[in-house]
């Protein structure tokens, strides 16, 4: 019985180390027809955006109170997401960041190709600092985007905007 005790608190404790571990965010790519815009929200947990600023050498990562350490993450995020059409890079603005809950919202938006157009995106945000990071990009909005899913060294991957 102290045996069957001893192993189900360890298995507790284990439980929400593993939880923490979960390296995930997720980005979303979506065409708006009121101004013609492609819109890509990345959405990262605040945590790992402040772990990542510190790997990079920002000692005193603040992302709730700290204006610049936003922006520089929104900086690394914009570098280490690529999206293009028919071959050709879509130029993708730097619009900003909001906190919202526990995550960071990073906004970018671009000259849409249009729906019907198939993408070429790449998604590696936090694949160079966790190897376990796991990067989905829901393509099109609405009940039924296309998610495509990005590990660390993958190759960019394809989706037909909606």
């Amino acid at each position: 019985m102290l045996r069957w005790l001893a192993a189900c608190l360890l298995l507790m404790l284990a439980i929400p180390a593993a939880a923490h571990q979960q390296k995930a965010a997720i980005t979303t790519v979506e065409h708006n027809p009121r101004t013609g815009q492609i819109e890509v929200v990345h959405t990262i947990p605040l945590h790992d955006a402040e772990h990542a600023l510190r790997h990079q050498g920002m000692k005193a990562a603040d992302l709730l109170g700290d204006l610049e350490s936003r922006r520089a993450f929104a900086r690394y995020a914009a570098e280490r997401f690529a999206i293009a059409s028919d071959g050709k890079p879509l130029e993708l603005t730097l619009l900003g960041t909001e906190v919202k809950g526990a995550s960071l919202l990073v906004f970018q938006e671009g000259a849409s190709p249009g729906v019907g157009a198939k993408l070429t995106i790449n998604a590696q945000v936090l694949t160079d600092i966790w190897l376990r990071q796991v990067n989905s990009v829901n393509v099109g909005g609405g009940t039924s985007p296309q998610t495509l899913v990005f590990r660390g060294g993958d190759s960019a991957k394809s989706a037909v905007l909606r």
